[in-house]
């Protein structure tokens, strides 16, 4: 065999190979798509969380002790002591 007939096959295996990892590698196209779905998916997780700490930022704010917001004040002391009004109506959940 001569060299004309080698050198265009080891080229034809190294752009193979290349083109292999270009898609499937650590680093490559398929990984690329799979990291940008999950940056989407914590994005949204993220977004869900500061959402929470927004709300219990409110809350915390409302019990400080500059002056306590007077409906949190009856609502956590009627759940704490477990206490209705007459005019109250009060749902059960069943014990699971």
């Amino acid at each position: 065999m001569t060299l004309d007939a080698i050198l265009p096959g080891v080229v034809m295996c190294l752009i193979a190979y290349f083109c292999y990892h270009a898609v499937q590698g650590e680093l490559g196209l398929l990984s690329y798509l799979r990291l940008e779905r999950q940056i989407g998916t914590l994005e949204a997780e993220a977004a869900a969380v500061a959402g929470e700490r927004a709300a219990l930022e409110h809350r915390v704010k409302l019990m400080s002790p500059d002056g306590v917001d007077p409906d949190l004040l009856d609502e956590l002391s009627r759940y704490e002591l477990g206490f209705a009004h007459a005019d109250d109506i009060v749902i059960l959940n069943p014990p699971e």
